[in-house]
């Protein structure tokens, strides 16, 4: 299994985003999920905050990669009683998913296209979530309209997704989509966290593939509790798919990959591709939730990095914990930007 192209193994070390930590801001506490793409000539990061009442997802802009500057949030909590009026956390747009060209999104129907997902209730992951859709034709990508209803919902799903629906993957190919997902099977106690798709050809009718989940967890492995948060990336010149994910064993959570020749059969690498950092590092308890592009031949590796929180940090998350977003590339970066 050949991934030596894909790898990232060059750490940054340090947050390239933290949340503000200002009482009532929506990052108050943490930030999350990371979703990088080119737009405008300008780099883009969809992101998530949690301000400890839930999620809400924003903006922030580049132009190196490195630094980043909050732009707006994107998709607020409502004061309504719709399915996604406590929590909105946007994970993936429409966008070019070759890994040799320039990230950049693509429209449909001219107009760009959102996925996120909503959990009912106040609080950290409270609830069964579902998964929605939104859509913008705003070059600004600033004024979002959520559709009503979600495309995916537990309830419709196998017994494998009960529990709810989290991170988003939206990838178009040859005239068909395909929605990668990952979803618990309970809401309660322990639950078993995997990776499965459904398709359409209009974004609005979903039809889950019969044979999920795609990505299984491995009994007793590195990602014995988790396979998650899909990153869907296709490599041209190999004429296959690689697929970037997070594996957790219920005590540290690490990037991994997969390989595919057709978006359904999937090869795991045995081994993870990003390990957490030592004690003390900025992913010294987390290392996951990718997010991959390339630029100028290098490719960024953008996940979220938590660590133990420490008298000073911006944010604080659970009472303990500094969650933040980093990123590893694939040959050294300048350090001068730093």
């Amino acid at each position: 299994m050949h991934i030596q192209p894909y790898l990232t193994p060059y750490k940054w070390g340090s947050p390239v985003l933290a949340g503000s930590g200002l009482p009532g801001n929506f990052d108050e506490r943490a930030v999350d999920c990371p979703f990088v793409f080119q737009h405008g000539g300008m780099f883009y990061m969809m992101y998530v905050g949690f301000d400890g009442i839930g999620y809400q997802t924003a903006l922030a802009v580049s132009h190196d990669l490195i630094n980043w500057e909050h732009l707006s949030v994107i998709l607020k909590r409502n004061e309504n009683s719709a399915w996604d009026s406590i929590n909105v956390a946007g994970t993936w747009i429409l966008k070019e998913n070759r890994l040799d060209a320039p990230p950049v999104l693509k429209k449909w129907n001219n107009k760009y296209w959102l996925v996120y997902h909503a959990y009912p209730n106040e609080g950290y992951e409270e609830g069964s979530a579902k998964i929605g859709i939104a859509w913008t034709e705003d070059e600004q990508l600033l004024e979002w309209h959520r559709c009503l209803d979600p495309i995916l919902t537990p309830e419709e799903g196998a017994d494998w997704e009960k529990g709810g629906l989290y991170k988003e993957c939206l990838v178009e190919h040859e005239g068909k989509f395909y929605l990668y997902y990952n979803a618990k099977n309970t809401n309660k106690g322990r639950w078993i966290e995997q990776t499965g798709v459904a398709f359409s050809t209009d974004l609005k009718e979903w039809h889950r593939y019969e044979q999920n989940p795609v990505l299984q967890v491995t009994p007793d492995g590195w990602d014995s509790g988790f396979v998650s948060d899909p990153c869907v990336l296709h490599d041209p010149e190999r004429d296959q798919w690689i697929m970037y994910y997070f594996g957790y064993n219920y005590k540290q959570a690490q990037e991994g990959i997969a390989l595919s020749t057709d978006l359904l059969h999937w090869e795991k690498y045995p081994e993870p591709i990003i390990r957490v950092g030592d004690e003390g590092s900025i992913d010294a308890i987390f290392a996951h939730k990718p997010s991959v592009i390339q630029h100028d031949n290098v490719l960024y590796h953008f996940y979220c990095s938590c660590r133990r929180y420490r008298e000073g940090d911006p944010t604080k998350n659970y009472g303990k914990e500094f969650r933040t977003i980093s990123v590893a590339t694939s040959q050294p970066i300048d350090t001068h930007t730093r």
